[in-house]
């Protein structure tokens, strides 16, 4: 089932089982909001079930660019293009979301960005490799943030 996320009214929906259900929903709708604003696009996200084919994306491209495999269950994921852009998210029961930003062509930017939820600690798979920059969110907190270069072609 396909849900739209709404971020003037944050809900828990799909993300319930997660210990930071409320933070992870917030930094969801913040996804959304910037999708909305800077490309007029509705961000809907399905069950972790149903978008499987996503998830072995994102993990394929995590696995082969840097070995990581991650300990945390899907809940959802989001899988669109926007102008010249494919994105792919996948959200953590943990609170971690993942997203894939993959130009379609050639010369454009790829990478992945990881988001830690409010609350959360961050994954011990990725402690030792990365460092996590803070931002302020009216809808999520504090999120704190990283990402790297994708190299390969997927």
């Amino acid at each position: 089932m396909v849900y739209e996320v709404d971020f003037r009214n944050v809900s828990t929906v799909g993300l319930e089982s997660s210990p930071v259900a409320e933070a992870l929903a917030g930094l969801r709708a913040n996804e959304a909001r910037y999708f909305s604003n800077k490309y007029s696009h509705v961000f809907r996200v399905v069950p972790a079930e149903d978008g499987a084919e996503t998830i072995d994306w994102v993990h394929r491209i995590l696995k082969t660019e840097r070995d990581l495999v991650i300990a945390s269950r899907p809940l959802e994921a989001s899988d669109f293009q926007v102008d010249n852009l494919h994105m792919a998210y996948v959200f953590y029961e943990n609170g971690l979301s993942i997203n894939v930003m993959y130009a379609l062509d050639d010369q454009g930017k790829r990478a992945v960005g990881f988001k830690l939820s409010d609350g959360m600690e961050v994954p011990e798979e990725l402690a030792s490799r990365f460092k996590f920059a803070r931002q302020k969110s009216k809808l999520a907190g504090t999120i704190r943030g990283s990402f790297f270069v994708i190299k390969g072609q997927y």
